[in-house]
């Protein structure tokens, strides 16, 4: 894991860009990049099923479904992290995009801070296997967590955003860098 800029949004609440694997993540929660039924074989899901084990899957198949922009919760299995939260961003091209990633992203935070999550790892959901471009992707997801941290009460005080390559993480710091810069 390489932290590459941790960002404070305000009092106690920070954005962190990292590179890296989301499975070695020491947080409380991470994000799953999922598939609506929840079938974890590819991209970041396989890798967290790999890692974590059977019973996440065993969990997921529980659950059974979930909807295009939404998020549910199982067990972090043999993970460091307590919890993983399997969020359903689009496959690009099928149409409202922006607004289902945002909707994904803050259903992953909104299911965190109600299991009182303080440290959360997220991927750059949809920006792998499901098409979206990773520029216009990655905008969403920061906006969407900066915004979250900036106006929600939420246990939620570091939101780590854990890629394993270095374009998307790059993304990620041009964003800060605006960001810094518009502040100054």
């Amino acid at each position: 894991m390489e932290e590459l800029k941790r960002f404070k949004v305000r009092d106690n609440k920070f954005l962190v860009v990292v590179q890296g694997d989301i499975t070695e993540e020491n947080v409380d929660a991470i994000v799953n990049a999922a598939n609506s039924r929840l079938k974890h074989g590819g991209g970041v899901a396989g890798a967290i099923l790999r890692k974590g084990g059977k019973v996440i899957q065993d969990e997921s198949d529980k659950i059974g479904y979930c909807p295009v922009g939404k998020a549910v919760v199982t067990s972090g299995g043999n993970l460091k992290a307590k919890y993983v939260i399997h969020a359903v961003g689009p496959v690009w091209g099928e149409g409202d995009e922006e607004n289902k990633l945002k909707s994904a992203v803050l259903s992953a935070l909104e299911i965190a801070t109600e299991k009182n999550v303080r440290t959360i790892s997220l991927p750059a959901i949809s920006t792998g296997i499901f098409g979206y471009p990773k520029g216009p992707g990655t905008k969403v997801i920061f906006d969407t967590c900066i915004n979250f941290l900036k106006y929600n009460e939420s246990s939620i005080g570091v939101i780590r955003l854990c890629n394993i390559d270095k374009e998307t993480c790059d993304f990620y710091l041009h964003y800060i860098e605006e960001l810094e810069g518009s502040e100054g």
